[in-house]
Parts: structure tokens; sequence; C-alpha cells
């Protein structure tokens, strides 16, 4: 049996209508996806600022006009320590175990005592 004309017509109509129907929704999905990730950048970004603020006695540490002041007092707590005998010492290797080095380190320390 053939098609007919109006059996044809309405096969074009259901897959036009079809066609339509599915760009609708992909432009739903990528506006309401836009607005959706909008929202959860702001989230992202409203987390990261309440994290970021400063503590504060940080706060006075950071404001400019306290800072000559932090200075000072710091450089007077370095004309206290005696730098001329202080040692260096070096610390352990990723590949070195660490125990065992702080172990072979304090020996050395106590030789040259």
């Amino acid at each position: 049996m053939l098609p007919t004309e109006g059996h044809v017509a309405d096969n074009r109509s259901h897959v036009q209508l079809k066609d339509t129907a599915e760009k609708q929704n992909s432009q739903l999905l990528v506006v309401g996806g836009s607005f959706g990730l909008r929202e959860f950048a702001q989230i992202r970004y409203d987390a990261q600022k309440i994290r970021k603020r400063l503590d504060p006695s940080l706060a006075a540490k950071v404001n400019e006009k306290k800072q000559s002041v932090i200075l000072e007092e710091e450089y007077e707590k370095l004309k206290e320590i005696n730098l001329d005998e202080w040692k260096n010492i070096r610390g352990p290797r990723p590949w070195e175990d660490s125990k065992e080095y702080q172990k072979q380190q304090h020996r050395n320390l106590s030789k040259t005592d």
C-alpha cells in the first residue's frame, strides 16, 4: 500500500514538531544551565570572601599606619639575638630518613660542643 499525500504531510509535520521541541529543550537547557552555573559560582566566590577575611590581630599588622611600629618591634627583637654564634643545620632530604638524620645531627652537635 502506497502512502497517501495526507499521510506524508502528517509525518513531515510530526517530524517538524519533534525538531522544534528538541530545539526548545536544548535552548532551555542552555539558558537554565547558565543561570545555575552563575548561582554556583557566586556561592563559591562568597565562600572564598568569608575565608579570606583577616583575623583582627593580622589586620593590625596589615594596617600601613601600624607597620612602622611593628618593624621597630621586630628590629628590637633582632638586636637582642646574637647572630655571631648561630649554626647552619641542614635539614633532611626527602629520600633520607628524618629521624635517623636528626640523631646524626644531635651526635655531631654534641661532639663539637
